[in-house]
């Protein structure tokens, strides 16, 4: 450091009105490298657009993308006890609870909301991933129920975005529980009459995957989404052969039948729109009542 970086560039700055230009103005894509401003990154929906890579969005976003206009109304998810095993490895889980909602302002990894989707009634779920992860512990298997059990009272389509490293280490077994709940709210929805749509976004793993994440209706992913249950190292590790290129993304699923259909994030919403209208009744439209010649009189 010298005089000319510690005197003279500050009072330059002062004299011209120079303005810091803030951190969070350029944003680099993790796939191609290339520098992104972050407002043609948000107008594009957090897609590269020069290699079209789909970065993560968290789960507000995601409703706000699908519900007609950006708007919905965000339900409370049941309470359930905080730290029921008083769980601690390098930091109490408490701790990390705290941590996570001040990063996320989010009270755990699921955030279910209700609105129009193309005109017509729809309940949408999404995972945070943002939350330690968007595990899967007993708050979001509560949310799952509670969205199922809105969606069946509003006899509203149930589309759910997943986004999860699986279970919740810190909640043991109480966290497993959760694959068999969320998998009877899935049949819930289904014995309705109702469709029950997933959209898997990147990753999607674990106990998340081996639960409701594959039991819908129609399965969704967005391109080169990770998508599996145990890791491919793991896999490897089992059965002691390579894999093949591109294992365990949303495209090698499609081309095996897992998955039915792949959509841009751009395209998303209309194909959801396709889906729901495919799947139910027509939305009763409200035609309109000729006027007769007594009522031209008057």
């Amino acid at each position: 450091m010298s005089w000319l970086t510690d005197i003279v560039r500050p009072k330059i700055r002062t004299l011209l009105g120079r303005k810091e230009v803030p951190d969070n103005l350029w944003h680099q894509c993790p796939a191609c490298q290339q520098m992104i401003f972050q407002r043609d990154l948000e107008t594009n929906l957090k897609v590269c657009p020069h290699c079209g890579h789909h970065m993560r969005a968290s789960a507000k976003e995601r409703l706000a993308w699908t519900f007609d206009d950006g708007q919905f109304t965000q339900i409370d998810t049941p309470r359930v006890p905080q730290d029921p095993l008083r769980f601690r490895d390098q930091k109490r889980y408490t701790d990390k609870l705290k941590d996570a909602r001040d990063k996320t302002k989010l009270d755990d990894a699921i955030v279910v909301g209700h609105g129009l989707l193309g005109g017509r009634k729809a309940v949408v779920a999404a995972m945070e991933f943002g939350f330690l992860g968007g595990s899967m512990g007993a708050a979001v298997g509560e949310g799952i129920v509670a969205a199922a059990k809105l969606a069946v009272l509003q006899k509203a389509p149930f589309i759910m975005y997943t986004a999860s490293g699986g279970a919740r280490m810190m909640e043991g077994a109480i966290s497993l529980m959760q694959m068999p709940r969320t998998t009877i709210a899935a049949q819930m929805v289904k014995e309705a009459g109702l469709p029950y749509i997933v959209v898997l976004s990147d990753p999607t793993t674990g106990g998340v995957t081996a639960s409701f994440a594959m039991l819908g209706d129609i399965q969704i992913a967005e391109p080169g989404a990770m998508i599996g249950f145990a890791g491919a190292r793991v896999i490897e590790q089992t059965v002691r052969e390579k894999l093949p290129d591109g294992f365990q993304r949303s495209e090698y699923l499609y081309d095996h039948g897992i998955i039915d259909m792949i959509s841009r994030r751009a395209d998303l919403r209309d194909t959801l729109i396709r889906v729901a209208s495919l799947l139910l009744p027509p939305v009763p439209v409200d035609v309109p009542v000729p006027p007769t010649s007594s009522d031209l009189a008057a």
